[in-house]
């Protein structure tokens, strides 16, 4: 569905895409995970055509991005953060209008506008002007707007940004039931939301894909460490013995209660401590009530990502 081959994007003095290269599969749901400025939403609006590559190549549905916009366009529903909808429409005729916009016309077009309003929960404010309404109904109402003309893929900024829990969570059951019929690409800064629906994620980090898999393989393979947590009584210093370890960072005393002490290991990626620790305890003649091991969340690795520098 989406094929993109060194995309480059290159202001005066910075380079905001920096060569990307990545493939989206058919039916997939896919998260577009970065920090503020990585690229996310500048390799967006190159894929829908609004603004057009410095090199490089992407094809949208088959269609080349610069050589064959208007195909690639009809071919996507664009979503974008800060979407701009006309305030001084209704709900229902905004979306009446867009239709029409995207070649819409007659029971067609009022079947569909009705269909996406009950799909993104809007029906209750159709008669209502858009600049009155809150921001989670304008974000629903965007969506409705990118989905009206059953387009095969979904390009969505922040889709589920200023909504409420509720609504998150309705957003997100819609997104999963829209697949294999659509294919998805969203952009978000709720780990949550990318752990929850998305097949694959797409890490992007100064301009540059840093890594591309499954949320779990992600938390399995990069450089996050895990928690190991340990109440226990010991003499000696526990810290210093701790810290010994093979694969242990850092230890760390939380508390202290009853002469149970509560300690926190950080832990590098793909050491397992807890046997060696359970070996170090019985030979210490320490006293362990709790052996617990956490493994990093999708948060960990992208503060974890975020933090390094590229290629490292």
């Amino acid at each position: 569905m989406i094929v993109v081959q060194d995309l480059t994007k290159q202001y005066a003095g910075r380079t905001a895409v920096d060569h990307v290269s990545f493939q989206v599969e058919p039916g997939e749901i896919v998260g577009f995970l970065g920090p503020n400025g990585a690229g996310k939403s500048t390799t967006m609006r190159m894929l829908t055509g609004y603004i057009p590559p410095t090199s490089g190549r992407a094809t949208v549905n088959g269609f080349d991005v610069y050589h064959q916009s208007i195909q690639v366009r009809r071919s996507v529903g664009y979503m974008p953060e800060m979407a701009p909808l006309y305030t001084d429409m209704r709900v229902k005729e905004y979306l009446r209008f867009r239709a029409e916009l995207k070649g819409l016309s007659g029971s067609v077009l009022r079947h569909r506008v009705g269909e996406v309003m009950d799909m993104c929960a809007i029906t209750d404010v159709r008669r209502r002007l858009i600049g009155n309404l809150s921001k989670g109904y304008r974000q629903r109402v965007a969506l409705a707007d990118a989905l009206v003309h059953k387009p095969p893929l979904l390009i969505l900024d922040e889709p589920t940004n200023g909504l409420d829990p509720v609504q998150i969570r309705q957003v997100r059951d819609l997104l999963r039931s829209l697949r294999p019929a659509h294919t998805i690409l969203l952009s978000t800064h709720i780990l949550q939301e990318v752990e929850a629906v998305c097949d694959r994620v797409l890490m992007i980090h100064q301009g540059r894909i840093r890594a591309v898999d499954t949320p779990d393989n992600l938390t399995r393979k990069l450089r996050a460490a895990s928690l190991v947590q340990i109440e226990m009584q010991g003499d000696g210093d526990v810290i210093a013995l701790l810290e010994a370890l093979p694969g242990v960072r850092k230890a760390t005393q939380d508390s202290e209660l009853d002469g149970w002490r509560f300690i926190s290991l950080r832990v590098e990626a793909r050491h397992d401590v807890r046997e060696a620790l359970a070996d170090l305890a019985l030979i210490q003649k320490w006293k362990i009530r709790e052996l617990h091991r956490q493994l990093p969340s999708l948060e960990d690795v992208f503060v974890d990502l975020a933090a390094s520098e590229p290629g490292k």
